[in-house]
């Protein structure tokens, strides 16, 4: 059987990442490239679309070179949901207080929305039902109506605002067409069963953006593609040189980075495993994490994002839940910890620091006599959401709280430090899971993929608390394979996304839950629920001394 290749690009918080995936779901190649991120002040997150697609050059003609250019058939690009403000020449046009047009690029983390996303929630509109009852002011439209009133300049020079995603492919094609994905989940499009597709002007001219309709909404795009939609007439001359590949190649309508994710391990296949899509939730772990179900029918869940309908997989549903710092909260807690400094000295680069603080925990709990790590944490507790809290309770405005610190800042402390951490993340997941379920979902088996993963700890902590296998796809860069597949069916290499899914897919490993500790999470999970509503009823106090 002759095996095709196609080109699978990532664009993540930090870095531009392409592969070249065979038609089974095998990497061939990989490249990484950073990407700059402005930090101008508290909570504004920045980035500029050149610098972007400079890096995305760069690792797909790393990549293209090890594989005959006519063998490769296509290319996806995935992303995450950050603002892209261009003016009429395709120029970037500044979204920032420092006034330079090269910060063109709000991204996804960016929190300076909040009053926008209040006000927009305010309005109780019917079609907030479909972003789980609230909007986020990570979402795009509290963005837009955030540079509108604070930056009009920039509003006027605007002509074209992307998703991230779809600004790829329109570098890439010089197609203005918009991803299902993207319009759907992060910018307000309605797309439902009832027959109603499309921009809601009523919404809309309610909020304060009834300009956005002109030119038949061409700022916010006219013509919306499902993900893996062939895009233009593929990969237009300037892009071919620039990535080293043919002119022509087939592109393909976009997806945001953690639904690449979900794509790309949603197929995957372990022994005594259902393969029923709707019974898996995904775990799409970085800065942050998403959960991703998805679903033949239209299931509501407060709190969760969704549900979207054709967003990734035609005809079905996808609700997204998440939590907005996991691999960042742990690297700020290890980081920001007096210890850190000489532990890292210590290792000089032989191993990964939180390799090492698992290691150093099995030895803790060896010296105790204690069955598993996790009973380490007895009087040390944590609610996680240093960055708000996306799912389920979607609170922005929450922060976290430690219980149980002491003068102690040895090794040790550290390394006790950090799994109550890891588990807090899995109790977050737990709290999101109950919220699915009691609105119809069926969860029986976890996926996981991204860099978390790829930490042992993590992972076993998870099927601990949540009493469920959690599987690890072979194929780690399940986001690439995503895009990958995405590439394959604007190639029309397989009949539909169903088959490509299946056939690249690729196998899991399986982590099993340990009963062990199944009591002593139940017990913590009891004090996890208890101090979000402790931090609440702290706040109450608060404004009321403050009202005096």
């Amino acid at each position: 059987m002759d095996i095709n290749y196609f080109i699978g690009v990532d664009v993540g918080t930090g870095s531009a990442r392409a592969s070249v995936v065979s038609s089974q779901g095998k990497l061939v190649a990989l490249s990484s490239c950073s990407i700059k991120t402005f930090n101008p002040q508290s909570n504004y997150y920045e980035q500029s679309s050149d610098d972007i697609w400079s890096a995305v050059c760069n690792v797909i003609k790393k990549v293209a070179h090890v594989i005959p250019r006519q063998k490769i058939k296509g290319i996806g690009f995935d992303a995450t949901c950050s603002l892209v403000a261009l003016d009429d020449q395709g120029n970037p046009v500044t979204v920032s207080p420092t006034a330079n047009d090269q910060h063109n690029v709000i991204l996804w983390m960016d929190h300076r929305a909040e009053l926008e996303a209040n006000f927009i929630n305010d309005t109780k509109d019917e079609i907030l039902r479909y972003v789980g009852g609230k909007i986020s002011l990570e979402m795009e439209t509290p963005k837009m109506l955030w540079i509108k009133q604070n930056l009009p300049d920039s509003w006027y020079r605007a002509k074209l605002l992307f998703d991230l995603p779809d600004f790829l492919t329109w570098r890439a094609t010089g197609s203005e067409s918009r991803s299902f994905c993207s319009v759907v989940c992060k910018w307000n499009y309605r797309a439902a069963t009832d027959g109603y597709v499309g921009w809601s002007e009523k919404f809309f001219n309610k909020i304060g953006l009834s300009d956005l309709s002109e030119d038949n909404w061409r700022k916010i795009g006219s013509q919306v593609k499902t993900p893996g939609d062939p895009v233009g007439s593929g990969l237009s001359e300037k892009a071919a040189l620039e990535m080293g590949l043919q002119k022509g190649t087939p592109v393909a309508t976009s997806i945001i980075d953690a639904y690449a994710g979900c794509l790309g391990m949603i197929g995957c296949t372990a022994p005594g495993v259902n393969k029923n899509f709707s019974t898996r939730l995904s775990l799409i772990c970085g800065t942050s994490t998403c959960h991703m179900t998805i679903s033949d029918k239209e299931l509501t869940v407060n709190g969760i994002w969704g549900p979207y309908y054709n967003a990734m997989i035609p005809g079905y549903w996808i609700n997204e839940g998440g939590q907005s710092a996991t691999g960042k909260l742990l690297d700020h807690i290890i980081n920001s910890h007096p210890v850190t400094a000489s532990v890292i000295e210590k290792l000089n680069g032989r191993v990964h620091i939180q390799q090492y603080l698992s290691e150093l925990l099995q030895s803790i709990a060896s010296k105790n006599s204690l069955q598993d790590v996790a009973f380490l944490t007895t009087d040390l507790h944590v609610w996680p959401d240093f960055h708000g809290n996306r799912s389920p309770l979607a609170e922005v405005e929450l922060r976290g709280m430690i219980s149980g610190l002491s003068l102690s800042a040895t090794e040790e402390d550290l390394a006790i430090l950090y799994l109550a951490v890891v588990q807090a993340l899995a109790y977050g997941t737990k709290h999101i899971i109950e919220a699915l379920k009691s609105s119809g979902h069926n969860i029986e088996t976890v996926l996981v993929c991204g860099g978390l993963s790829q930490n042992p700890l993590f992972i076993q902590t998870h099927a601990d608390v949540l009493g469920l296998p959690v599987l690890v796809p072979t194929e780690r860069e399940s986001v690439l394979v995503g895009a990958a597949i995405l590439g394959s069916c604007a190639a029309g290499a397989f009949p539909s996304i169903h088959d490509a899914i299946q056939a690249m897919g690729g196998a899991a490993h399986v982590v099993a839950p340990n009963n062990i500790s199944k009591r002593y999470h139940e017990g913590k999970y009891t004090v996890f629920k208890s101090m979000v509503q402790d931090q609440k009823r702290y706040s109450s106090i608060m404004r009321q001394v403050a009202d005096l």
